[in-house]
């Protein structure tokens, strides 16, 4: 199978909705939380490049205001444009075209393709991977997630329902945030890039096929990504990319001058990671993970017992190892202020708690 001919932008939002997620989520009380018209409480943006050698997985903060353009609706009408509103409304003002037409107002690119999953969709996903294991410097603790967490520190390979609660986890990571959650998730996916990358799976096509498949089933999808084809061919032009060329960021925020609680686009760095995605430049970090996560190699060892009997810890502290260094940048690269947090996916990073 070929790689996808050219660059992808790709755009993967996450539902809140409760409605038909299962028993878990059906009470009266939970369903209150959001149900029917659901927000997008995960927006984020994947950008492989041309040449397919850099990968960059852009996060966006929920509570994000930001001017959305006018958005169509299924009955033909038209949700009109605003110069404010919060990011994770826009899936329930205009469907998923509508997160997709606002991401590409606010950085300026088109993305011919997206994707929306929900918490079953999660759960089905993280089962189909057969789990990830992550790291974590701090015991992780959420009882606002279903079901709670009480995560021991150390190495945790999270599957189901306890990989959807670490995911949505902002309670027990990081300041409670969603900016700490971002930096949590970005934990998550760079062990996902190394898991699938030491597995072999993007050089396997059945394997490739079968996730392809299992995606099918579990997410809403844009009309260019419905044949499991495409999907495949998107992974593969991965396949030579490298750990340390696969970028996960968030999109630089301040807080919000007008409303608590909120956050706005930091301008200045904003508009150097814009550019640099408009002109399909690498992307070289300079700051740190972020307030939910750790490098490994500076994260404190925390022994201590399990505080539940699943999932099980495979180790009570964290591994401590030496990041791969980045390569130094060239002159084409897009060197990120330090108000930009991220990491590589070869960067061995573990998720914390205040």
């Amino acid at each position: 199978m070929s790689a996808i001919a050219g660059g992808v932008n790709l755009l993967l939002t996450g539902t809140d909705t409760r409605t038909g997620q299962g028993t878990a989520f059906e009470t009266s009380v939970v369903l209150e939380g959001s149900s029917g018209a659901e927000n997008n409480d995960v927006t984020i943006l994947l950008h492989i490049a041309q040449n397919h050698q850099r990968v960059s997985v852009v996060g966006f903060p929920r509570d994000l205001m930001l001017a959305v353009p006018a958005c169509p609706q299924p009955d033909g009408g038209t949700t009109p444009a605003s110069s404010r509103v919060m990011l994770n409304t826009t899936l329930s003002r205009g469907g998923l075209s509508c997160v997709v037409l606002t991401i590409e107002k606010l950085i300026g690119i088109q993305i011919p393709y997206a994707a929306q999953v929900s918490f079953d969709g999660v759960t089905a996903m993280s089962d189909a991977v057969g789990g990830v294991t992550v790291c974590l410097a701090t015991p992780v603790n959420d009882l606002y997630t279903n079901p709670p967490l009480h995560l021991a520190a150390g190495q945790q390979t999270l599957i189901g329902a306890d990989a959807l609660s670490f995911l949505r986890s902002r309670k027990g990571v990081g300041d409670g945030s969603d900016l700490g959650r971002i930096s949590n998730q970005q934990v998550f996916m760079a062990a996902l890039a190394r898991k699938v990358v030491s597995g072999g799976v993007l050089g396997n096509p059945i394997a490739l096929f079968s996730l392809a498949k299992a995606v099918t089933k579990n997410m809403v999808l844009s009309d260019t990504l419905t044949n499991p084809t495409t999907l495949v061919q998107i992974a593969v032009a991965l396949k030579d990319t490298g750990l340390l060329n696969m970028v996960f960021l968030q999109y630089p925020t301040v807080s919000d001058p007008i409303e608590w609680g909120r956050v706005i686009a930091e301008s200045s760095a904003a508009e150097v990671l814009n550019m640099a995605l408009v002109a399909d430049q690498p992307l070289q970090l300079t700051g740190d993970p972020g307030p939910g996560a750790v490098l490994a190699s500076s994260a404190p060892v925390v022994p201590g017992p399990l505080t539940s009997a699943t999932p099980q810890a495979t180790s009570t502290s964290p591994p401590v190892s030496t990041p791969a260094a980045a390569p130094a940048p060239a002159p084409t690269d897009a060197v990120l202020p330090t108000s930009v947090t991220g990491q590589t996916a070869a960067e061995q990073t573990c998720t914390k708690d205040n």
